[in-house]
């Protein structure tokens, strides 16, 4: 068990050397991206990535406070499932108006797996493998579908 300087000390870690590792891979416009800290440029809508001590996730987050809202965001996204499942390649969970772990409402299409902790150096390996592919095809889908939530900005 760690105490949580020491949790927070590992997950930082950790973020690093995903940060390091990952870093000389351009986005997908062949710019230098800060992977860690996607940034969509739309309010309320992040990539997240998450690690935690038994499983992981990648996800599209939307966390505008008005559940309607929200609703239009993944409406949007539902409008563009074929294009984000074609750069995936593989199907993500879709979850409207689900709680978040501040305890807020928010709406994610994701992808998790378990069996996984970011407290075992052992188990980075994996979760470098499960984050690089995705957060990669993720760029590259908002590299064309960023244009169609223009209207949220």
């Amino acid at each position: 068990m760690y105490s949580k300087d020491e949790a927070s000390q590992l997950k930082q870690a950790f973020w690093t050397t995903f940060g390091q590792y990952i870093a000389p891979q351009l986005s997908a416009d062949g710019l230098k991206i800060n992977w860690v800290n996607y940034k969509t440029g739309i309010k309320y809508l992040y990539f997240r990535m998450q690690a935690e001590k038994r499983s992981a996730s990648i996800a599209i987050e939307i966390a505008h406070q008005d559940a309607g809202i929200q609703e239009l965001f993944f409406e949007q996204f539902k409008e563009l499932k074929n294009i984000l499942r074609s750069c995936l390649q593989e199907d993500w969970q879709w979850q409207l108006h689900g709680t978040g772990d501040s305890g807020k409402i928010i709406s994610r299409i994701f992808r998790q797996i378990d069996g996984v902790s970011i407290f075992n150096k052992n188990d980075w390996p994996a979760l470098i493998s499960f984050f690089k592919p995705r957060i990669i095809a993720l760029d590259e889908f908002w590299g064309d579908a960023k244009y169609a939530f223009d209207s949220f900005k």
